[in-house]
């Protein structure tokens, strides 16, 4: 659309058929792009007769993109997070051309205001830690949730499987460094998650469909990231509260069922809840639970025992250990 209005701010009337060979598009699009610049207010006006076509009311300029300081902050900061946390699509260099687009038209001030806070700030996912999405996997994706329509992926699973199947999309999620969707598979009548970067294509298909009431995409990724098979399944009996146990557990990475589990005799075990974790280390669970500061009880593996009675023992040295001398 923005290649569009370039080639009518040169001037004149372009013909349907000129558009569509520079776009690359039938005249369908053409004049859904029309009139997608019409609704944001840019004067197209159509000639009609033999020679007709498209051109700009006469005096038309796109006006410059104007920020203020803060925004101008605000976009770049955005950028550098993005790229930093991995939520960036395959087109990565855009976000660095863009970014330093913008760096060089900031007055020298703003700049260092900029570089004040990137050397203050600390990011959770190094650069290049992630695999990112095609930006036109993602963009075709977002408009089929928006506007419900089935989608047919090419998808890539983890142990190199490829299969096409159809998806109704219910909603975008970027969680810890990458994109998922998640939906309905109409085909095995299964609701399904998926990693946007293993998406090879993506194409809109005809109909519509209707998203479940009450819908939350984001619980939904949480959930099946915290069910999926991995190298470990650890189960637990934390004393607390639910809201204590996701301060250290979140529902990405442990469920925790809401109500007390029972004894032998069948009476509820007041206070205590269930917890269970599916991880690919153990390496990390003791420190967690450490830092959790409840009582807690490892039904399995035993495997995670030893390694939170390692770092017990370690703690307990370091704490008897004296200040050396001088």
């Amino acid at each position: 659309m923005l290649t569009l209005l370039e080639l009518l701010q040169s001037g004149g009337i372009r013909t349907i058929a000129e558009l569509s060979d520079r776009l690359g598009v039938d005249g369908r699009t053409v004049r859904r792009y029309v009139d997608h610049l019409i609704d944001l207010d840019v004067p197209v006006e159509s000639v009609r007769g033999r020679h007709g076509g498209y051109r700009l009311a006469p005096g038309y300029r796109l006006p410059p993109l104007m920020l203020s300081d803060d925004e101008a902050l605000a976009v770049l900061l955005g950028l550098v997070a993005g790229r930093r946390a991995g939520l960036m699509t395959a087109a990565g260099a855009a976000s660095e051309t863009a970014a330093a687009k913008i760096r060089r038209v900031l007055p020298q001030r703003l700049a260092r205001r900029l570089d004040v806070v990137l050397e203050s700030v600390a990011f959770t996912a190094p650069p290049g830690d992630f695999a990112v999405p095609e930006t036109a996997v993602l963009l075709t994706i977002a408009d089929a949730v928006r506007h419900r329509r089935p989608i047919s992926i090419r998808y890539v699973a983890a142990d190199g499987r490829r299969s096409e199947r159809t998806l109704h999309a219910y909603g975008l999620v970027a969680h810890s460094g990458r994109w998922y969707v998640t939906g309905a598979d109409p085909g095995i009548g299964e609701d399904r998650t998926f990693r946007l970067d293993r998406i090879a294509d993506a194409r809109t298909l005809p109909g519509s469909f209707e998203t479940p009431a009450g819908l939350d995409p984001a619980q939904r990724v949480l959930s099946g990231l915290a069910t999926a098979p991995y190298r470990h399944e650890v189960v637990l009996r934390i004393q607390g509260t639910v809201d204590q146990i996701r301060t250290r557990l979140p529902a990405g990475v442990a469920t925790v069922e809401e109500r007390p589990p029972a004894d032998g005799a069948g009476h509820e075990t007041d206070g205590w809840l269930r917890v269970e974790v599916r991880a690919e280390r153990l390496d990390w669970l003791p420190s967690v639970l450490a830092s959790l500061d409840r009582p807690f009880v490892i039904e399995r593996p035993e495997e995670l025992r030893g390694l939170v009675m390692a770092l017990a023992e370690r703690l307990a040295a370091s704490a008897r250990r004296g200040a050396p001398r001088g």
